[in-house]
């Protein structure tokens, strides 16, 4: 099933959906808006490669326009619970478009936080895992050397903290989970950018 201007159930045939389809097809609705949020130009068409509905939530697979495959959860009501790339596509330069990597983040000791420096490259996103506990106090913040970067914060269950939003706003909040969180920083600039990331746990 392809996507582009339209979502998935706006090109869908005329029938009489039982509750069951109209829950997948909000759940496929909802993964295809969120890949255009975060896939960049890439993001914007596509094809729905498979759904296997469940009450608990909706796991679909997506190809954008640039071949990456991407993982996501929804559920009914069309929420994104997760969305992750499953395969990156290799965009002919040595580096996987849209490619993330995970980086576990430790404090030196007698601290509550840390400075990251690091560098992404363009349609790259790079996932920081920080363990944490339900009601501690998290903040972070990205300063970019040049254009703004974008971030999202993960709970350990995978659902969002902290939907995608600007580097240039700082987050600060109450955990309410335990376990690894994970911030993850998006590239979605044309060019290589390099950044600091601050991230505090009290």
């Amino acid at each position: 099933m392809a996507y582009n201007g339209l979502t998935a159930s706006a090109v869908a045939l005329v029938i009489v959906a039982s509750p069951m389809f109209a829950a997948e097809q909000e759940a496929i609705d909802g993964c295809i808006d969120q890949l255009r949020v975060v896939g960049g130009p890439d993001g914007q068409s596509g094809e729905v490669l498979s759904s296997e509905f469940s009450e608990a939530a909706t796991l679909v697979m997506l190809r954008d326009l640039g071949g990456t495959t991407w993982r996501c959860l929804a559920y009914s009501d069309g929420t994104v619970a997760e969305l992750s790339i499953e395969s990156a596509m290799d965009d002919g330069g040595g580096a996987m478009a849209g490619s993330s990597d995970r980086v576990q983040v430790r404090f030196d000791a007698g601290t509550s936080g840390t400075e990251l420096s690091d560098t992404l490259a363009p349609g790259a996103s790079r996932q920081y895992v920080i363990g944490a506990a339900a009601e501690q106090d998290l903040h972070a913040r990205v300063a970019a050397d040049g254009p703004t970067l974008d971030y999202q914060i993960f709970n350990p269950d995978g659902s969002f903290l902290l939907e995608r939003t600007g580097g240039d706003l700082e987050y600060r909040g109450q955990l309410w989970q335990s376990g690894d969180h994970v911030i993850e920083v998006i590239n979605r600039t044309g060019s290589e950018q390099s950044y600091n990331l601050i991230i505090g746990i009290e």
